[in-house]
């Protein structure tokens, strides 16, 4: 059914397309992270079954750090970041960004630790292994820990920064870091090994995850590829709720989960994904970005957050699927 749902999808595309296949497609670069991240899922859907080509477009993984995706988008070396943290901000540096379509409408961040880790307090300190600043886990965390368990970072507990989280996985089973920043599937694997998930952040902070970003000038002189990026991954997460075999065979593919613990991840998130970027978490995504921990000056206003992303565009889009905008 997933081969054959996949190949009404791209013929689908290809008649209604109006000759893409005759014409050349439009290339893009679509950054991926490094260790890959459940946040992410739609776009390696996307790719590994046929909806970007479905789309008309001829697309590429680029992988980088959180950070090095934002900077590279700025730089237009990546075309799509799919890291709203790092590229939330930029933009409030000033950074000539905007956000086209969403993914997750949970945080997937961890806080998982060696199994002797009772309670936060715990982890007084000790060593944590996050990714680096400006990434969306190393800002997840660092606020929940100081607003709602009192921990600051540097004054409580040390920060070791890790490029990809089966690194940090590694560290804790070492003994050299007593906990780790990890995504939904990576914490999974983790807890099957004996680790610990001691802290949600979505619990404590909601937060859209994996919303991806593009650069202005991309939205203003190719928007008709922006309209096709948008539209594969509102089906990509049609298809993750929907198609669970071919999920599962994408989800082993990009995180070497197999059996209970693929089922558990996917149990997880089947129904988490959205193409929408509800303004309420949009608002939110600024909010937790905008604090002292990360540089915003004490009690400086946001601006209007709305300027940072092409809601239009992606109001029409939706609406061309028959999707709800909000």
């Amino acid at each position: 059914m997933t081969h054959v749902w996949a190949a009404i999808v791209v013929g689908a595309a290809l008649l209604l397309g109006g000759g893409i296949a005759s014409a050349q497609a439009p290339k893009i670069k679509v950054g991926r992270t490094t260790g890959a991240s459940g946040f992410h899922l739609p776009t390696y859907v996307a790719m590994d079954r046929g909806l970007f080509k479905a789309e008309g477009l001829d697309a590429e993984f680029v992988n980088m750090t959180a950070g090095e995706l934002a900077r590279a988008a700025v730089a237009k070396e990546v075309d799509f970041a799919p890291v709203p943290g790092a590229s939330a901000e930029a933009m409030l540096k000033g950074a000539p960004l905007v956000f086209v379509v969403g993914e997750s409408l949970v945080s997937q961040w961890t806080l998982t630790t060696a199994p002797n880790v009772k309670t936060v307090e715990d982890l007084r300190g000790k060593t944590l292994g996050f990714g680096r600043p400006g990434s969306a886990d190393y800002g997840e965390l660092v606020v929940v820990l100081a607003r709602f368990f009192k921990m600051e970072a540097g004054r409580d507990y040390k920060i070791i920064n890790f490029r990809g989280e089966p690194e940090r996985v590694a560290a804790i089973v070492a003994g050299s870091i007593q906990g780790a920043a990890l995504s939904f599937p990576h914490a999974a694997r983790a807890e099957a090994e004996g680790l610990k998930i001691l802290v949600k952040a979505g619990d404590h902070l909601p937060r859209l995850g994996g919303t991806i970003s593009t650069h202005k000038d991309t939205v203003r002189d190719r928007r008709d590829a922006v309209r096709r990026f948008i539209r594969a991954i509102a089906r990509a997460t049609d298809y993750i709720r929907t198609e669970k075999a071919g999920t599962l065979e994408v989800v082993q593919k990009h995180f070497q989960l197999e059996g209970r613990v693929a089922e558990s991840f996917y149990s997880q998130i089947r129904d988490k994904f959205a193409p929408q970027i509800p303004k309420d978490l949009f608002r939110q995504l600024f909010d937790s970005v905008a604090t002292p921990e990360l540089g915003w000056p004490k009690d400086k206003p946001l601006p209007d957050v709305e300027q940072f992303v092409a809601r239009d565009l992606l109001a029409a889009t939706l609406r061309e699927l028959g999707k709800p905008v909000d």
